[in-house]
């Protein structure tokens, strides 16, 4: 196994620079997806992630195509995706998981349909599904700072919104919040997310960066902006092990990243001070032993609140 010191040397050596490259947008695409899978797993939309990764599909298609951008190509498919999406799920007939699974579907398969007209599109289709950190330039740690910067930004602004529509959509239209507005926004930010994580991680895997560190920061704090903040740094740790790992091992990046985010949970899971499954067995059994003891009475975790 590589030691870390072998790591930090193959990070500066010159005839490596895709290797330092590949870790800064991991990590980056670790701390957007963290801050708004906080979202995402407060609305319970996991889905969406899975959904919004295959939408930026044929965009993704389309750019490699035409060889330009694919960031642009893939924000440009995710964005009008989540518009259509956005306006369908208005009547609320068709539940909103409903509408995502059919158009984002259908995405998927369009951009098939065009990778399939591109000779020789086989490899770069693995590309996009799984991940390469070989392909990362300079100006993809530009985009990712920029679309990071921007989501951060929404986020802050809108922060308060977001929470209203996603716990109680009927008090929001009371409120007369822009939801629709809204939600177009938060699947927006979602799909520069995935879109930002796409090269490091691919589509398959996205959906992991997104739900599982704020998954796991849920079980450690019950407000948001402590979760947001927990997630990123989740991610951003996930992101940095997982590299070393793939590199040391030889191994695929993406995948090792999403199972080291795995390990973080399931460890969080067991042992998290207050909502972990070890302590809350020890409380239910010191309950059982000493009902009649005020002290010995606990509640479940409170909703999150902003």
């Amino acid at each position: 196994m590589l030691t870390p010191i072998d790591f930090i040397r193959d990070l500066m050596n010159p005839m490596l620079a895709f290797l330092p490259r590949a870790l800064i947008v991991a990590i980056l695409a670790a701390i957007i997806c963290g801050i708004i899978g906080a979202h995402v797993v407060l609305r319970g939309m996991a889905f969406i992630g899975d959904a919004v990764a295959h939408s930026v599909f044929p965009g993704l298609a389309v750019a490699f195509l035409l060889q330009g951008s694919l960031v642009l190509g893939g924000l440009t498919a995710g964005a009008v995706t989540a518009v259509l999406v956005a306006l369908f799920s208005q009547n609320r007939r068709i539940k909103e998981d409903t509408i995502i699974g059919i158009f984002f579907a259908a995405a998927f398969a369009f951009g098939l349909v065009i990778m399939s007209l591109s000779p020789g599109y086989s490899g770069s289709l693995q590309s996009f599904l799984f991940g390469s950190i070989t392909g990362v330039s300079v100006n993809d740690i530009i985009t990712v700072s920029v679309a990071g910067l921007i989501v951060i930004a929404l986020t802050l602004m809108f922060n308060k919104e977001l929470v209203a529509v996603s716990l109680d959509r009927d008090m929001a239209h009371v409120q007369r919040l822009p939801v629709l507005a809204l939600d177009i926004l938060l699947y927006f930010m979602v799909t520069i997310a995935v879109v930002m994580s796409i090269q490091t991680i691919g589509n398959v895997l996205v959906i992991a960066l997104l739900v599982t560190p704020a998954a796991t920061a849920r079980l450690l704090t019950d407000r948001l902006a402590p979760m947001m903040m927990l997630s990123a740094s989740l991610g951003a740790l996930s992101a940095l092990v997982g590299v070393y790992l793939s590199w040391s091992f030889n191994i695929p990046t993406g995948a090792t990243i999403v199972l080291t985010a795995t390990v973080i949970f399931l460890v969080t899971w067991l042992l998290a001070p207050k909502h972990g499954l070890l302590v809350t067995r020890l409380r239910g059994g010191v309950r059982i032993a000493g009902a009649d003891r005020e002290d010995t009475e606990w509640e479940q975790a409170p909703a999150v609140s902003a």
